[in-house]
């Protein structure tokens, strides 16, 4: 009954859903811009056809087509297919949906694929719980994750996975695919005679930057708003059309995803540069994406003392002030604290002393745990003091330089000089 209404409500879909929705590829023959991952003769498609899969990890940006390639492989495989988002679904469901997968693997000899969209979104722990029934074979899992895996996926489960990147769509890709959306009558707008000129097949090609999504999305709201003013079924959308209706370019980033990380990393490097402009301009293209100020706070008391450091103590002082204000004064006015606070880290001198001083010093730490030298102890008791704790130590301030000699390393280690801040820190 269930499988009947599923069905029902993909065939209600078809002609209701969004265009993004609607215009889905249901086999490989559709399934555009990803030719290297999944063309003729590619590993993976042989092995989606032959029904002899492993487990999979689908990495790559918003609208790359992670999702459909996953519902291709349901419309190929032989294998029960359980689909779950780790946006919306908690770990007991998908365990309902393992131990189904174990009944049918033991009575009709039939596997399970179970595919969880935005894997990422699940913790350490309830990525743990996947494992075993990935490593004995109960299911074969398919993860869809905008994020680097490599950060965002526990190393058990990723090394019983391939891991493959999808890249965004090339400009040729999405002109085919907006194509193929005006010129399909059941699904698309194939019946209303709307054309594309090139530069405006174009200039929406390069407006969807990659992500199919986006395109269909913007092309459904281009077509109803030129047939709303115009009142008729068929016209030529032209480039200026496009600029119009779509007045503002669409900036990609996904606050979660892997644009996230690179753009904050642009940021932070341009700050090492000590390049303000170009500074700001990343902090800008954050504020504008909706990005947590809070987080891009963060990140910069974080770079005051990592990039910073002695060379001007006051950095850590002026990105405390600005986190503390963005908390306090709130959005839109607080990008005027981050900007000041920005301008000023960019141009202060530059040391990483105390960073590198760090490092250097967990590398030792990684070594043992060496016992602590007996003179620098405390002997709080008798019998701590007849075997040595404390004999021996030097009170600075009893000394004439207020500054002992004395070891305060264990001997294991021997002496370091981790902290070498060079004149200006």
């Amino acid at each position: 009954m269930d499988d009947l209404f599923d069905k029902n409500l993909e065939e209600h879909l078809k002609t209701t859903a969004p265009l993004a929705v609607r215009m889905r590829p249901e086999s490989f023959e559709h399934f555009l811009g990803q030719e290297e991952l999944v063309g003729e003769n590619s590993p993976l498609r042989r092995a989606i056809q032959n029904d002899n899969l492993t487990s999979l990890i689908f990495w790559g940006p918003p609208g790359s087509g992670k999702t459909t390639l996953a519902r291709i492989i349901a419309n190929k495989t032989k294998a029960h297919f359980a689909k779950f988002s780790a946006v919306t679904t908690g770990i007991n469901e998908v365990r309902k949906s393992i131990e189904k997968a174990r009944e049918s693997l033991k009575f009709e000899k039939r596997r399970t694929i179970l595919f969880i969209d935005e894997i990422h979104r699940f913790n350490k722990a309830q990525q743990d719980a996947l494992l075993p029934y990935v490593e004995d074979g109960t299911v074969i899992l398919i993860g869809a994750t905008t994020e680097n895996p490599s950060f965002e996926v526990i190393s058990p489960l990723l090394s019983r996975s391939a891991v493959y990147i999808l890249k965004p769509l090339s400009e040729e890709a999405m002109k085919q695919i907006i194509l193929r959306a005006l010129n399909d009558k059941e699904r698309g707008f194939g019946n209303t005679g709307i054309k594309f000129e090139d530069k405006a097949l174009e200039r929406f090609a390069n407006f969807a930057n990659g992500d199919a999504r986006v395109a269909l999305n913007g092309l459904e709201f281009v077509v109803n708003d030129l047939k709303g003013k115009q009142g008729a079924e068929k016209k030529e959308i032209k480039a200026e059309d496009v600029s119009n209706i779509l007045k503002e370019h669409a900036l990609r980033y996904d606050k979660r995803g892997e644009e996230h990380y690179s753009v904050i990393s642009a940021f932070i490097k341009s700050m090492r540069d000590s390049d303000p402009n170009r500074a700001l301009y990343w902090l800008a293209r954050m504020v504008e994406a909706g990005e947590d100020p809070k987080f891009i706070a963060r990140r910069m008391v974080i770079f005051s003392s990592e990039d910073i450091g002695n060379a001007d103590p006051q950095a850590v002082q002026v990105a405390t002030a600005v986190a503390r204000a963005v908390e306090f004064v709130g959005m839109p006015e607080a990008q005027i604290n981050l900007a000041q606070g920005v301008t000023y880290l960019a141009t202060a001198p530059k040391s990483n002393a105390s960073y590198t001083a760090l490092l250097q010093a967990k590398e030792d730490a990684k070594k043992g745990s060496f016992g602590v030298p007996l003179h620098l102890r405390n002997a709080v008791t008798n019998l701590m003091k007849k075997i040595g704790y404390a004999k021996g130590y030097e009170y600075a301030h009893d000394l004439p330089e207020k500054k002992s000699k004395q070891t305060h390393f264990p001997k294991e280690i021997g002496e370091k000089e981790y902290y070498k801040p060079e004149n200006n820190s």
